[in-house]
């Protein structure tokens, strides 16, 4: 038992390192929301095309990183995504120094397109590489990871592209010229391309690393006589499980994405300056690592992954309540608490989503990963909505999302194929 944790400590570890970057990448959008809102004058609900562009990649990306996988292993398709994402972070610097939003929005793209094939990758490794039941404890150990760096990356980033935001607002509001207006707009933009740079160069480092390392591939194919079974024939059609599961991660991935990413204007909607605002997103992201680390030492030893994402779903429509009853600083507390609501769900949904796929797990996992298309359309839906009953209000859009979330919790993860599939393990 002690060698076979030993043997899983070390992937692990190499994943958790590829979950701290696209954390703190992931996590970056929040802070980018408000920047290019100012720098490229926005409104609101054009600004949150940041997260639609950034995570509409998921959905046309998840089922050709599928394939990609199938052809380059885990291993390599890994290192491939981080190339892809660096890609995308070097399109900031000419973005910037043209101020084109729509080019900013192909940078974010292709950062996300980097990271389906990392995610579709990584999230299923983790689960694989021990216990199917315990999985959810070892995605939120990845989970942590996540979200440190997304904790860090507001602050970090935030202090460098919105330093003197409010100075700048009120200048900004001036009657000065336009000439003066676009330079200090354009110096402004210009305070990006620093921070991708050196992102970009992480990420190559990071991909060379990751290929060179010791990472041990593996396989999802059953053995001859498993696949000539009957139990094995059929399509990634016949799990309804898996289906109910894409849905879920909908919602989940779209909770959380306007979480995070709204809070900082809803801060500011409620007479907070963007000086102070700037920093929320890290304390939803908090929130959230104080789920972990309470999933990490619960599950499964006193509750299982469904009972925990049940418990979840339903802290998440109480803290919107909160949300949408109380004002100022409070109301800006119960968002970032949602950190906590929406911490343990991915960890449960996933691990629930893929179990018993065996030969169809890529492309059981690909299908998942298209569900952080929620993360593309909620927000956005939501922006649509605060611009005509007010961002407050707006939040009641959160609410079907953690009662179908609570649903499959209850019953959608029970709906299994009737004969099961041989489940994948790890390999030497």
């Amino acid at each position: 038992m002690n060698n076979a944790r030993e043997s899983v400590i070390p992937p692990l570890a190499i994943i958790g390192a590829l979950f701290f970057i696209f954390g703190f990448i992931t996590w970056l959008n929040g802070t980018l929301i408000p920047f290019l809102k100012l720098a490229c004058e926005l409104t609101y609900s054009q600004a949150l095309l940041v997260t639609f562009a950034f995570y509409i990649a998921y959905v046309f990306l998840a089922i050709p990183s599928s394939l990609i996988l199938q052809k380059t292993g885990f291993k390599n398709g890994m290192a491939l995504g981080l190339v892809v994402m660096a890609g995308g972070a070097l399109v900031f610097v000419p973005a910037a120094q043209v101020r084109s939003f729509p080019l900013f929005l192909s940078g974010l793209f292709v950062q996300g397109a980097g990271l389906a094939l990392l995610q579709t990758a990584s999230n299923p490794y983790a689960s694989i590489l021990g216990p199917i039941e315990s999985a959810a404890q070892r995605i939120s150990i990845l989970g942590i990871c996540n979200k440190i760096a997304g904790a860090l990356s507001p602050v970090l980033i935030g202090a460098v592209v919105l330093k003197g935001a409010t100075e700048l607002e009120n200048q900004l509001a001036k009657a000065i010229s336009p000439a003066a207006k676009a330079d200090l707009l354009q110096q402004l933009a210009d305070r990006v391309v620093f921070p991708y740079v050196v992102m970009a160069g992480a990420l190559l480092v990071l991909a060379l690393l990751i290929k060179l390392s010791g990472l041990p591939e593996i396989t999802t194919q059953p053995d001859a006589a498993a696949a000539s079974a009957p139990e094995s024939a059929g399509s990634i059609w016949q799990f309804p499980h898996l289906l109910l599961g894409v849905g879920a991660i909908f919602c989940c991935v779209g909770v959380e994405v306007i979480a995070g990413d709204t809070i900082i204007q809803y801060g500011r909607s409620q007479g907070i300056s963007l000086d102070i605002a700037r920093n929320f997103t890290s304390l939803t992201l908090i929130a959230m690592l104080i789920g972990y680390c309470v999933g990490i030492w619960a599950i499964p030893r006193y509750v299982s992954q469904q009972t925990a994402l049940s418990v979840c779903a339903l802290v998440g429509v109480v803290f919107t309540g909160g949300v949408l009853f109380t004002h100022g600083y409070t109301s800006v507390l119960f968002v970032a608490l949602l950190g906590l609501a929406n911490s343990l769900m991915w960890p449960a949904i996933f691990p629930l989503g893929i179990k018993g796929l065996g030969s169809f797990t890529e492309r059981g996992s690909a299908l998942l990963i298209m569900g952080i298309g929620g993360g593309a359309v909620l927000p956005y839906v939501y922006g649509k909505l605060s611009e005509s009953i007010g961002l407050q209000q707006a939040y009641l859009l959160l609410v079907p999302c953690y009662l179908y979330v609570l649903f499959f919790a209850l019953k959608g993860h029970a709906y299994q194929v009737a004969k099961p599939v041989k489940q994948v393990v790890p390999t030497a």
